[in-house]
């Protein structure tokens, strides 16, 4: 027995299909060439602002820290370079599995992880944070071969303060340590936290507290295109950091030397009375000044409880 097929019921039914079918194409090509115009239109700022980030990096340019000599020009505090090996927290995924790696090609003491820790909690997840300081050539050269292992992991060269004369006037001359909290909140409130962006270091005591502003300098930009690693390839724009000022004191580091051998306590008739000395240009040398203010304090940090002599 043959089946008659209803020939225009089927073709009514074939229309209706292809019409929907149609529609559907139609509404998705709608919904495609809507969030075109939304991305290439109304999000065009901000996402060309985002590629734009992606591809560049904005890198600042620590200034090399000013100075300090005495009235004849003898360095009292410089600078010297060295080579650190730096941490960046959110490019790491497993950050105690990484710093056991590292360890294994550089030494890394109980006390690097403790700083590394502590400083990890007072700073922002994508700072680069220093594991260990000071690397020797040879540590540089055997982390250098395995760098592909650790991304987000780097050797920066950082400017370092040293004191050629030790405790020769260290209560006076001061030294420097790492910014803290309450240093970055006053730095973040004077409205400087651009000047200080790369700097970890801030003068503590003496001239290096007191004249802070004046040996900072003025931080630099430099503008670098990065690859996809984060790498950076090429330049594109850099503004030079300004180095800061050289602080000449009344201070005669020989004389100096003189009363903190001899014990010598007694104020010669040009000096000022104790605890008046300040730092002062070679031209104003006729102006009674301080000569010497000797302690037995020792270099960099001085104790609480200190014999001090002066002349």
């Amino acid at each position: 027995m043959t089946e008659l097929r209803n020939v225009e019921a089927d073709l009514s039914r074939f229309r209706a299909r292809v019409l929907v079918a149609g529609l559907v194409i139609l509404f998705a090509f709608m919904l495609l060439a809507a969030r075109l115009v939304f991305l290439q239109v109304v999000r065009h700022d901000d996402l060309n602002e985002q590629a734009e980030s992606n591809r560049t990096a904005v890198v600042p340019i620590v200034p090399n820290r000013g100075l300090i000599l005495d009235r004849n020009g003898v360095v009292l505090a410089t600078n010297y370079s060295a080579y650190t090996l730096e941490i960046t927290p959110s490019r790491v995924a497993d950050l105690e599995e990484t710093i056991e790696a590292l360890g294994r090609l550089v030494e890394i003491h109980p006390r690097d992880k403790r700083r590394f820790k502590k400083l990890r909690e007072e700073s922002r997840n994508f700072e680069s944070l220093p594991i260990r300081t000071r690397l020797t050539d040879e540590e540089v050269a055997r982390f250098a071969a395995q760098r592909f292992r650790f991304p987000g992991v780097d050797i920066k060269a950082r400017l370092f303060r040293s004191y050629p004369n030790g405790e020769l006037a260290s209560h006076v001359v001061g030294y420097i340590g790492r910014i803290n909290r309450s240093e970055k909140e006053r730095i973040e409130e004077n409205d400087e936290e651009g000047n200080y962006r790369g700097t970890d270091y801030i003068g503590k005591l003496g001239v290096e507290q007191s004249f802070e502003a004046q040996l900072h300098g003025n931080t630099g930009v430099e503008q670098v295109e990065t690859s996809a690693g984060g790498r950076a390839v090429r330049k594109l724009a850099s503004t030079a950091a300004v180095p800061g000022d050289t602080v000449m004191l009344s201070i005669d580091i020989k004389l100096q030397k003189t009363c903190l051998a001899t014990g010598a306590a007694r104020w010669w008739p040009w000096t000022r009375p104790p605890g008046k000395c300040w730092p002062s240009s070679a031209s104003r040398r006729s102006t009674p000044t301080c000569l010497s203010m000797a302690s037995t304090v020792k270099a960099g940090r001085p104790s609480t409880s200190r014999s001090t002599s002066r002349c």
